[in-house]
């Protein structure tokens, strides 16, 4: 299926923060952290505005999904309104689903972004063939205490403001695995050397098309609005991350074996694991992939790379679904690189 790119943004160009997941960017406490978002965004020569439901708070937001889920018509359907970007995560997302258009979004196709939690508006809205991004939310990335790191603005620029294809994505020169603190004005994350890309396994060139996001992707019941199917995953390079507090060893050894439960971890090209704290034992690590996609599977020759900017730690790149892209290893070397266009 050929993916509908969104148009890119120009300066004046207006985006809407949209709450699909959690209201927390509505709070008396956090706000504050709301506009400081804001702010970094008009720096770039764009309007911003707030969809009519998006800052009503957490209780409110968590009683009525069908109003985080109008915030999206809303936003889908307003005509001057050229991106869409999500507020912060969650863990409800699913629940405004029954309640979206899908005919009015698909003749509507815009720049969506968001990580986490939007993973279930990213494989809806790839279902109806836009193609989405994976990338920056609004209180955890873009207002970061520390500042809008320039690692991922520049991933953020490239990808929306650019035609041109994305090219090779390095990776960062630091990396944070610090938390999100949205209260405390004064709070700074740390950073570490990132050890940049690291080879699981395989070599040579693979290529497909992107699709992934956290380890629920396998967690879908087969009466949910975005059942997955063979299709989703047949020749894909998979991204994959999650959040420190769920992501060990043996949740990511998990979580391969029920992709190859279901039949999935055979029909990939290959894939491209986040950078997490797990990774500080690159060795257990590797065993506990390799165990299953070589040890279970058979499938040695996969390309697997661990180290990828993306998700729950920052700085962080952006992740088109359906976008041609291609892992390169040779000596051990990795190259990364989206070949095509993300934006039109």
């Amino acid at each position: 299926m050929q993916m509908i790119k969104p148009k890119k943004l120009n300066s004046g160009d207006t985006v809407a923060l949209i709450s699909p997941s959690w209201g927390c960017a509505g709070a008396a406490r956090v706000v504050w952290k709301y506009e400081l978002g804001c702010e970094r965004l008009e720096e770039l020569g764009l309007k911003v505005v707030s969809a009519p439901n998006a800052l009503k708070g957490t209780t409110y937001l968590h009683d009525h999904p069908e109003a985080r889920a109008a915030d999206m018509m809303w936003a889908f359907s307003h005509p001057d309104v050229k991106g869409i970007l999500c507020n912060i995560g969650g863990n409800d997302s699913e629940r405004i689903l029954p309640y979206l258009d899908p005919q009015v979004i698909r003749s509507n196709p815009k720049i969506f972004c968001g990580y986490s939690d939007a993973m279930s508006l990213h494989l809806y809205l790839n279902r109806l063939g836009l193609m989405t991004y994976y990338g920056d939310n609004l209180l955890t990335t873009i207002a970061e205490q520390n500042g809008w790191h320039p690692y991922s603005k520049a991933a953020f620029v490239k990808a929306f403001f650019d035609t041109s294809a994305v090219g090779t994505i390095l990776p960062s020169d630091e990396v944070s695995y610090s938390g999100n603190h949205h209260t405390n004005r004064n709070y700074k994350k740390e950073y570490v050397r990132h050890t940049g890309y690291q080879v699981i396994q395989g070599a040579g060139t693979a290529r497909g098309k992107l699709f992934g996001g956290h380890g629920g992707i396998v967690e879908y019941r087969d009466d949910s609005v975005i059942k997955l199917t063979d299709a989703d995953f047949e020749n894909k390079l998979l991204f994959f991350e999650d959040i420190e507090q769920v992501c060990d060893y043996n949740y990511l050894k998990r979580f391969l074996q029920q992709l190859g439960q279901k039949g999935w971890l055979p029909l990939l090209n290959g894939i491209l694991i986040g950078q997490m704290r797990i990774g500080e034992d690159f060795q257990k690590l590797t065993d506990n992939v390799t165990s299953v996609i070589t040890g279970e599977y058979g499938l040695s020759r996969m390309p697997v790379v661990y180290g990828l900017n993306i998700g729950h730690i920052s700085p962080i790149t952006i992740l088109p679904y359906g976008a041609e892209a291609q892992i390169s290893i040779v000596d051990h070397t990795v190259r990364f690189e989206i070949t095509e266009s993300i934006v039109c």
